[in-house]
């Protein structure tokens, strides 16, 4: 079975693209969602992340607080690594014994914001990069996450440029509004069964 990565900038479309693929019968692994479950379930992990960013990290009922969470790691590339640090390997493994337990389908997608970030496109068959034009995503996030553009920049900055993961990957989907996602979904998916 082929394990294949997805990536892509924030407000690229990364989400969207996986829904298509879901609804060819292909199984997604949103590392970002379960790296927010773990980070809440998994007690290790939570302490490590209190010790680091503190006791307001999570609401008295065990939530994450990640409003407050983001306002310390992007204005802090120290922090941010280090919590990275922490994350990654956790999101790591789960993906692992996720990825085990499918088994009656060609390939399964891990989709993730810093898959290139983290290294963990390198234990995958391929990569597939969505793009999209930078003002579209940030007017995409900006809808989505009710920030402000600074804010949203800021996160752009905290990412690997587009370009490299462009150059990284070996198929990329272009979600600027003109061409079909479905149509370069479907191809795709015809190239990996």
């Amino acid at each position: 079975m082929k394990r294949i990565g997805i990536t892509g900038g924030i407000g690229s479309g990364k989400t969207t693209v996986c829904k298509i693929f879901e609804s060819l019968g292909i199984p997604v692994y949103y590392a970002d969602d379960r790296a927010k479950v773990l980070m809440t379930e998994n007690k290790k992990l939570v302490d490590e992340i209190k010790k680091l960013i503190g006791d307001k990290s999570y609401f008295e009922d065990g939530s994450l607080n990640r409003q407050y969470i983001a306002s310390v790691v992007f204005k802090n590339k120290n922090k941010l690594e280090q919590l990275n640090s922490l994350v990654h390997p956790a999101v790591a493994k789960d993906g692992i014994l996720w990825q085990q337990s499918q088994s009656v389908v060609p390939y399964t997608l891990k989709e993730a914001a810093l898959l290139i970030e983290s290294g963990s496109f390198q234990a995958l068959d391929y990569l597939i990069t969505v793009w999209a034009p930078k003002e579209t995503r940030i007017q995409r996030v900006i809808k989505r996450d009710n920030i402000t553009r600074h804010e949203v920049e800021a996160r752009i900055d905290k990412q690997i440029p587009e370009f490299e993961k462009l150059r990284l990957a070996q198929f990329v989907i272009i979600n600027d509004g003109k061409k079909s996602l479905v149509q370069q979904v479907q191809k795709l998916h015809q190239r990996f069964k």
